[in-house]
């Protein structure tokens, strides 16, 4: 999700900002500057992201390791499994793994192409499309798609909270939160989790989710 402010300088200016990468700013009435800023923008970041690659070493813990250090560390709590959040995050993971790795069972709406034009009626249909393979991934029986979803949650009052997906069939690890105070905090729970000497020589998804937490 994107995140947009705008303030009153001599010019408007539109700050855009990813989780997925650095911050982009627009100028309006500026064509050419943008560009340049985009440019240094993007040139630090990697340049950042290369610093943090270079001062990675093999080091990790299992999931089981990283549910212990959360808990007795941050006193991370779990979310019930009848709870509305964790029915949410299994219905989506669920879709997502089936998507990864057993698309068959979606047949042929596995393969939902984006219209070919933006027109109201291509859009609802599209969209159609997407809530009827959503609702068959959901449907698709457990021991077809086992998964085996924790929730955990580190909140501060007045400050923010953080969650934790853990899925220890798939080896899933992710972290989201709310207020920058808790982004430390991610941080500090990715390097614990870390990366083996594999990981680093095939910068797999594991390590590359490191270095991206570090680099933000």
């Amino acid at each position: 999700m994107y995140i947009r402010r705008r303030k009153r300088l001599k010019e408007a200016v539109s700050v855009i900002s990813g989780e997925d990468g650095p911050t982009s700013i627009f100028i309006a009435g500026h064509r050419k500057k943008p560009g340049f800023v985009n440019h240094i923008r993007n040139l630090k970041y990697k340049r950042k992201r290369e610093k943090i690659e270079k001062g990675i070493r093999e080091g990790s813990h299992s999931l089981e390791e990283v549910v212990l250090y959360i808990q007795n560390t941050y006193g991370a709590r779990e979310k019930p499994q009848d709870s509305h959040s964790y029915m949410e995050e299994k219905k989506c993971l669920k879709e997502s793994l089936i998507l990864k790795h057993k698309p068959e069972l979606l047949g042929d709406k596995a393969d939902v192409k984006s219209p070919d034009s933006y027109d109201e009626e291509s859009m609802k249909e599209f969209w159609k499309q997407i809530k009827e393979r959503s609702k068959m991934a959901e449907n698709i029986a457990d021991e077809m798609m086992p998964m085996d979803l924790h929730l955990y949650y580190i909140k501060i009052p007045d400050t923010g909270e953080l969650v934790i997906t853990i899925d220890t069939v798939w080896a899933i690890f992710a972290c989201s939160y709310s207020g920058k105070s808790m982004k430390q905090i991610a941080k500090d729970i990715y390097m614990y989790y870390g990366v083996t000497k594999e990981d680093i020589i095939n910068r797999s998804e594991r390590y590359l989710a490191l270095v991206t937490v570090l680099a933000e």
